[in-house]
């Protein structure tokens, strides 16, 4: 039995969710989302909640069970408060800068990298090696987040890199004479 998936999912108010031709629609403060459903579970929008429950006890629909639950609650979550990451910047010379739906960096390279900010998702630099990602879709923030963070990952003897906050960098002990 999947633990995550036996818990309903509240709906707080001033959320709605419908289920329609097998899209689960959840309109909220901050947007709308919408996501495919799976056949391997059942989805039922009751007062004030949405209940997962697999379809019959294959293993299959079991392994779908927990995570349709936690994409429901990633949808209900997204509409009310969102989602953000925010990436920092360590290195000599290495700079970000958002300029309306695109973001300058410079990371080192003969030339700017320029990134295109897709629909739906919001990049601020609040100082030069901090870049904050935030949208109301998880999956599409942590993807912008990872696009960027690929041109620059950390490297284990400095450190010098673009690295998610919080993130531990595991560190190397250089050449020895």
């Amino acid at each position: 039995m999947s633990r995550i998936g036996k818990k309903a999912v509240a709906i707080p108010g001033g959320v709605t969710a419908a289920i329609d031709n097998g899209i689960l629609s959840v309109k909220g403060p901050k947007g709308t989302l919408t996501m495919g459903l799976s056949d391997q579970v059942t989805y039922t929008v009751e007062e004030g909640t949405i209940a997962v429950k697999p379809i019959n006890q294959t293993k299959q629909a079991r392994s779908h069970w927990g995570m349709q639950r936690t994409l429901v609650a990633n949808l209900i979550e997204g509409v009310t408060e969102g989602f953000s990451k925010v990436l920092e910047i360590k290195g000599v010379g290495y700079r970000a800068q958002a300029q309306g739906k695109k973001l300058k960096l410079q990371l080192g390279f003969s030339h700017d990298v320029d990134i295109d900010v897709p629909e739906g998702i919001e990049i601020k630099t609040p100082d030069n090696t901090t870049v904050e990602i935030s949208g109301i879709d998880k999956q599409k923030v942590g993807q912008v987040a990872a696009e960027i963070r690929r041109w620059r990952k950390p490297e284990p003897y400095k450190g010098k890199g673009i690295k998610y906050r919080g993130e531990y960098i595991f560190r190397k002990e250089g050449k020895k004479k």
